[in-house]
């Protein structure tokens, strides 16, 4: 059983280490670890990394965000004749020996899983896996009430039924196992995206192909995320209008009208929250 695991890096090369050593005691499978550095500032340290680890490094000579950075690994995968590929950002750790195993295992049962996701939690203990399904222009306005509802302690608003294995609408593109054949026939992940909504896109792309995506419950990863990583929260708001701009337009499935009021909507969310930012500066 092989599977090329691919580990896009951008300033991580810490995390990657340490993803590393979770994956390299992963039981029952043989797998290539593919590192990706999309252009970072520390990539002489993940490359040093792979010649220690005995991991494969390819470094992308621009960093055109998520989905382009993952598919360089993911054509690699495909050029070496691999079944499937396990996206793994580098702050995943898996304490479950068997994981990726059970994920393999879990396609296997059904051809028409073309995509699996596992229990994922945060350093909080609060579960992220599996997402619902992004509705159309109905809900478009349902961050207003959200604002208002009570949060849920065990997982995010957006996470259903995380106790037990099904079919599902969409997983976290933080670690998911995808089928390469799969991957071929949709041109691999879009690129036009450079940030966001990658979950949201790459659910549509497996309904418009009639196929499935799957939660699978006993198996476990840590998503060892820490927040204040991340940079500027308004210039990852604008990166994510972007993407849920691309998403309304080319996935949500609306007609016109209904795409009009999905853009006004988030177009106001986005306002309000960046005129909430600089009062709070």
């Amino acid at each position: 059983m092989k599977v090329a695991v691919i580990i896009l890096n951008y300033n991580s090369s810490a995390d990657c280490r340490k993803c590393v050593s979770f994956l390299k005691r992963q039981e029952g499978v043989e797998l290539e670890l593919v590192l990706v550095d999309n252009c970072s500032p520390d990539a002489d340290q993940v490359e040093a990394l792979c010649r220690e680890q005995g991991c494969t490094f390819i470094a992308s000579p621009e960093n055109r965000g998520y989905n382009a950075g993952n598919n360089i690994g993911l054509r690699y995968a495909a050029a070496q004749g691999y079944e499937y590929a396990l996206i793994a950002n580098p702050d995943m750790e898996f304490p479950q020996t068997d994981y990726v195993k059970k994920l393999v295992e879990a396609m296997e049962k059904d051809e028409a899983i073309v995509v699996t996701g596992s229990d994922i939690v945060g350093l909080d203990g609060i579960h992220q896996n599996p997402m619902l399904r992004d509705g159309d222009w109905h809900g478009s306005f349902g961050w207003l009430t959200g604002w208002f509802k009570r949060k849920k302690t065990d997982a995010y608003d957006f996470i259903n039924r995380y106790t037990e294995s099904h079919y599902c609408s969409k997983v976290s593109g933080c670690c998911f196992l995808v089928r390469m054949d799969f991957v071929w026939s949709i041109g691999f992940f879009d690129e036009q995206v450079f940030l966001y909504c990658e979950e949201a896109i790459l659910s549509r792309q497996v309904e418009r192909a009639g196929k499935q995506m799957y939660y699978l419950a006993d198996a476990q990863a840590v998503h060892a995320h820490v927040k204040n990583d991340k940079g500027d929260p308004v210039r990852r708001f604008e990166h994510w209008k972007r993407s849920r701009l691309y998403f309304i337009e080319r996935y949500s499935g609306d007609r016109w009208g209904g795409k009009q009021i999905a853009v006004v909507s988030m177009r106001l969310y986005v306002g309000i929250y960046k005129c909430f930012r600089k009062i709070k500066k």
